[in-house]
């Protein structure tokens, strides 16, 4: 069985298992989460002549071209590491000013990743060093993830093993205090896990499977619809071709004896692998919200970037000698909102029932637990909130949030636009009224 987007060919079919929902397409949330920060001065407004290492933002103030903005929406400026996102700017608002307080007791960057999405205040969970409970992908999930065969779905590009770090490092989604949700990491397991292909060893691929169906399906479809199916299909061929070459070249460097092999793996396509997926397990119905952390924090592993770094290096090592590799970790952030980006841009030519794109549908945030990788600073977050939350956002700006606004002010308001009311959550103080539609 090959899970299918919405089709209009079959619409009546769909209103009929949705009774209730009409033909308005379901909302979904999903987290794009970047490790050990990033570069201020390439990621922020205002900051690129900004020393190195320099703690930025204690006082959330932001300055342009020479002057103090005060806090609220401002006009939309893209820095050089946000360029990428500049086709899908009326759909995308930079967030900045955000804060999450670090509980004293653990890791920096444990804390960063473990509690990004957390649910309690600091010092609110007894008996833990995290201030941790059930996550905001989990809290989502009790209410809009019931009608699809998974309610969430995790996903991690880190297929590396580290015994010097805990599951704190590289872990973003939990079931409760203590409980991680474990994220799958290998492309082929999640492509299992979406399309049930494990019980069929010697064609693994769900498209050679399906083919004749497919064929007899398709005399059955409109004119729109079969394209339609055809771009579908072919994208899903194309994620069977891409996890066939990466496993095929595992297989060469473990038969040359390369010691760590996955050190030697295009880490770049990688990510786009892993973010193809999660869109696709939304676009088809298989979960509507998900999460998909790029790297692990802290790793000392070093990766491959192909095409991107001149040889393998450890994301985590390279934040702490900014002076000797700015040019590269730019690239990097760079690389890292572009494959972003590009989720963004699949998910808007994706027409859903009424008209509307998959990605009008979906809150789909990027961020990071630390507002800069070299100073490990808990405030002035970097956040962008894309998508349109089935008409519940109003983005395409810059909102500045005021000294000390909570991180959570940001969760609050989104489940609001899910449509799931709660008063407050964890050390939300309001919600986010230039952003909800």
């Amino acid at each position: 069985m090959l899970s299918l987007p919405w089709l209009e060919s079959f619409a009546g079919h769909c209103a009929a298992a949705e009774k209730g929902e009409g033909n308005r397409p379901p909302q979904r949330l999903a987290f794009f989460y970047l490790p050990n920060g990033v570069v201020r001065r390439g990621f922020f407004p205002g900051e690129s002549d900004r020393e190195l290492p320099k703690f930025a933002g204690q006082n959330n103030v932001w300055r342009f071209a020479g002057k103090t903005v005060p806090t609220g929406s401002h006009p939309l400026t893209l820095t050089p590491t946000l360029a990428s996102l500049h086709p899908l700017r009326e759909k995308i608002s930079l967030i900045t000013g955000l804060d999450r307080t670090f509980q004293h007791g653990t890791d920096s960057h444990a804390q960063a990743a473990s509690c990004f999405l957390t649910s309690v205040a600091p010092y609110e969970v007894e008996n833990s060093a995290y201030p941790l409970a059930r996550t905001l992908d989990h809290i989502a999930a009790d209410s809009m993830g019931q009608q699809t065969p998974y309610p969430t779905l995790e996903l991690s590009c880190n297929d590396h093993k580290n015994n010097i770090e805990s599951i704190y490092f590289d872990n973003m989604s939990w079931y409760g205090t203590g409980h991680v949700a474990p994220s799958m990491r290998n492309p082929r397991q999640v492509y299992d896990r979406l399309f049930g292909t494990q019980a069929n060893t010697q064609v693994r691929n769900i498209t050679d499977l399906a083919l004749g169906n497919a064929r007899d399906l398709q005399r059955r479809l409109s004119s729109k619809d079969r394209r339609k199916f055809d771009e579908y299909f072919e994208a899903i061929r194309a994620i069977e071709t891409r996890m066939d070459r990466i496993e095929s070249m595992k297989t060469q460097l473990t038969a040359d004896q390369i010691e760590r092999p996955e050190e030697h793996l295009p880490r770049n396509e990688y990510i786009h692998l892993m973010g193809d997926l999660l869109v696709t397990a939304l676009q088809s119905g298989i979960t509507r919200v998900g999460t998909l952390m790029v790297g692990p924090e802290r790793w000392t592993t070093p990766t491959n970037w192909e095409g991107i770094l001149d040889k393998p290096h450890s994301h985590h090592a390279m934040t702490h000698s900014p002076h000797k590799h700015l040019e590269d970790l730019l690239k990097l952030d760079y690389f890292h909102v572009s494959a972003f980006a590009r989720l963004l841009e699949r998910m808007d030519a994706m027409e859903e029932a009424d008209g509307t794109s998959l990605l009008d549908n979906t809150i789909f945030t990027l961020g990071a637990g630390l507002g800069d990788g070299t100073t490990h600073q808990y405030n002035d977050l970097p956040l962008v909130v894309a998508g349109g939350g089935g008409g519940t956002l109003k983005l395409g700006k810059h909102v500045h949030c005021k000294a000390g606004t909570p991180l959570a002010n940001l969760w609050l308001t989104q489940l609001q636009c899910l449509g799931i009311q709660r008063e407050s959550y964890a050390d939300s103080t309001g919600t986010m009224p230039e952003i909800q539609g």
